[in-house]
């Protein structure tokens, strides 16, 4: 099911998931949506202009707030330590009198925003950190109005005063907090609202950058991003592309030179030409895919935002047993002060981002490196992964079928490869691919071929030279009933034993030679996968190819266990298997008939040239040649869940032991409300050191100078090896 949009919605501050607790509030004409007070309040503060604006306001609001609150405190020592006894004690009632008029502009100023947050609470059938507030303030307000009224003389206007303004400005500072910590956040959520300057003629217009199409031309000025995909046309700069491929070092860029989206044009103006459609470039799905991971909540936020919810009914009624207990041994303001300490102290307001903050934290960290995370529940997902399962082809091989070999029968290499060429620009499949490109790197130029046809898991036919010419397999050229030299048909059976693609050339009704195929491993497969293993992963390989070529790789590859010639439906079989063999599995894949295999793995990762269903099966994509950070991805999620879990613990176990104090009676309502704060902070501070983590290339740099593997060879050995 869907979540409504505003529990999808971005705080406009803190770039944290408002939830269903937010707040809109109209912020210099627009509607702004946050996700507490605090951060509508820091985000004024920073943002307002000029003496009408709402920030201004703010500040004067805080600033008398805490100016009489600091004279309502000076005022109620005195009477506290007896200022006004003896000779003085006529002007008692004058002073309290002075108390009140004081006291009353502070519950307007500070506390209307928080009666207005719990009075949306308490609408909406719940209560929040806020209603806590308002209690507790409201509470000694309308006593010490009474005790006033009543002339008494136990007035606790300070109190209710200074809470206000302590939990004001710690929202404050929890929220400027929260802000710097995801700060490096907000240029991946800048795509949507990029704009761009297009140049037409001599004229210059601004539009939206998601409005544009390919081929348009736009000027891109010092200091400022690229907001689409293109290539330079005019001038000469570097480009800082760290924000979406991870490149610490300036780029040059000149005529000719690609330019990606969200990169930063750091020296000279220039001219791009638009090669991708705004709304599809590399930063706007990172943005995109960033926003709806944000806005997602992880089953260990939920199961939080539960508990909070209902810890905050249990608070008050804890109070008001707190409070009826110590009535029957101390007066009843003093019993009235042990509860409203309860109220403060017991407030959930760190359980309330603890999980959000680290698992926002760790999703931007890995945006930063092009890695886009469907939601925040993968993160909790990766962290418990004790099995990964590789695709063979597109994943850890470069999926690009390389032309290993050519033997003849009576004819020159070069004659084989130009009439092959020939009939293989007429075909799609990826060994054509290779065998046009193995033409092309010799210098050689396709004959040309007519009346082509295309058998499919067969071969191809057509006319060469005037005479006929077929490529195919073995079976299919016997049944055309062309001839197979003893010699060729030996080596062919050989080559396919050893895994390789073998491809029957021969014209005139005779097979003249056999060409052979094979994938080559990337180059990080080995080092990532040894580093996999060093983090207690066990590693698997799930590949529809044949057994042969399936132990070839994988043992280049440092895989011990491997499965072949797996459909699809096999391929979830195993992964069924493995999964009650060792627990939580990730499945890693690109091909078209890997879509299924992703979505039935715990967690599925596609890399950056993985077709289009892989990517929307895929619960993270890594980028292109991306292979290489999946261990430092797994790092991030460890850390995050980590971070999260301490967090938590910090939360709870603070707040029911400073509870503990509260009940107690050994704890003011003043000292609570800074404990309260001071918790807050403790957890924005714990997730903060997720920014200081290790990066990718001190991690799988190492791995891959330690662990280098030998190239994959063919097998068999090439009389004309390419």
């Amino acid at each position: 099911m869907t979540a409504p949009a505003t529990e999808r919605a971005l705080c406009r501050h803190c770039l944290l998931p408002v939830g269903g607790r937010g707040m809109r509030r109209t912020i210099d004409g627009a509607a702004e949506l946050f996700c507490c007070y605090g951060c509508c309040l820091a985000y004024q503060v920073r943002q307002g202009h000029g003496e009408e604006s709402e920030a201004t306001w703010l500040l004067i609001r805080l600033g008398v707030s805490a100016f009489l609150a600091m004279n309502v405190m000076t005022v109620s020592l005195l009477v506290y330590s007896g200022g006004f006894e003896g000779a003085d004690a006529g002007l008692l009632p004058w002073v309290h009198l002075l108390l009140w008029v004081l006291a009353t502009p502070v519950l307007f100023l500070l506390g209307g925003p928080f009666l207005g947050d719990a009075w949306r609470q308490v609408r909406q059938g719940r209560l929040g950190s806020a209603s806590l507030i308002t209690l507790a303030a409201g509470a000694a307000y309308l006593y010490s109005c009474v005790s006033l009224l009543a002339g008494g003389d136990h007035l606790y206007f300070d109190t209710a005063t200074m809470l206000l303004v302590l939990f004001t400005l710690g929202r404050y500072l929890e929220a400027i907090a929260r802000a710097r910590a995801m700060r490096n956040l907000a240029p991946l959520l800048e795509a949507e609202g990029q704009w761009a300057t297009i140049v037409e003629g001599a004229v210059e217009s601004r539009r939206a950058a998601c409005e544009l199409s390919p081929g348009a031309l736009v000027r891109v000025r010092p200091g400022e991003r690229f907001p689409v995909d293109g290539l330079v046309v005019e001038g000469e700069s570097q480009a800082d592309e760290a924000l979406v491929t991870g490149e610490s070092r300036p780029l040059a860029k000149s005529v000719g030179a690609p330019v990606i989206a969200g990169s930063i044009n750091l020296d000279g103006p220039l001219l791009v030409r638009v090669t991708c459609a705004g709304a599809a470039t590399r930063w706007a799905r990172i943005s995109r895919a960033v926003r709806d991971a944000l806005g997602r909540k992880s089953p260990i936020q939920n199961a939080v935002d539960r508990v909070a919810g209902a810890a905050v009914p249990v608070v008050v009624l804890l109070a008001a047993a707190t409070v009826l207990f110590w009535w029957r041994v101390v007066p009843l303001d003093q019993a009235m002060m042990v509860g409203l300490a309860v109220l403060v102290v017991a407030c959930p307001c760190g359980l309330g981002f603890a999980a959000g903050l680290a698992g926002s934290l760790g999703i931007a960290k890995l945006a930063r490196r092009g890695c886009l995370v469907r939601d925040g529940g993968v993160l909790e997902s990766l962290a418990a992964i004790r099995a990964i399962a590789f695709d063979k082809t597109g994943t850890i091989t470069l999926g690009r079928m390389r032309l290993a070999g050519i033997e003849t029968d009576g004819v020159a290499t070069d004659e084989a490869l130009v009439r092959a060429a020939g009939l293989e620009l007429h075909a799609e499949h990826r060994l054509a691919e290779g065998i046009v490109a193995a033409a092309s790197s010799r210098g050689l130029t396709p004959m040309p071929a007519d009346q082509v046809r295309a058998v499919p898991g067969r071969g191809i036919h057509g006319i060469c030279g005037g005479a006929p010419v077929a490529a195919g397999t073995g079976v299919w050229m016997r049944a055309r009933g062309w001839q197979i030299p003893p010699r060729l048909a030996a080596r062919a059976e050989a080559l396919e034993a050893s895994g390789c693609s073998v491809v029957h050339l021969g014209w005139d009704g005779q097979v003249r030679a056999l060409l052979w195929f094979d994938d080559a491993l990337r180059p990080d497969s080995g080092p990532t996968i040894e580093a996999l293993r060093r983090r207690g992963i066990m590693i698997t390989l799930l590949t529809g190819d044949l057994p042969a070529a399936a132990r070839r790789m994988a043992a280049a590859a440092g895989i011990d266990d491997w499965h072949a010639a797996l459909s699809p439906e096999a391929k979830q079989d195993q992964l069924a298997q493995l999964r009650r063999a060792h627990g939580a599995i990730a499945m890693v894949g690109d091909g078209l008939n890997d879509g299924p295999v992703l979505t039935a793995a715990d967690v599925g990762i596609a890399v950056g040239g993985a077709t289009d269903l892989a990517r929307e099966a895929a619960d993270l994509v890594l980028p292109e040649d991306g292979l290489s950070l999946l261990p430092w991805v797994l790092t991030i999620a460890r850390d995050a869940r980590r971070t999260i879990l301490t967090s938590l613990a910090w939360a709870f176990g603070y707040n029911l032991f400073a509870l503990g104090l509260a009940m107690s009676g050994l704890l003011q309502p003043l000292v609570a409300a800074g404990m309260m704060a001071a918790s807050s902070l403790i957890v924005v501070l714990n997730s903060l050191r997720m920014e200081h983590g290790p990066e990718p290339e001190a991690m799988v740099g190492t791995a891959a100078s330690q662990n280098a593997r030998p190239p994959v060879s063919s097998g068999a050995s090439a009389s004309a090896p390419i």
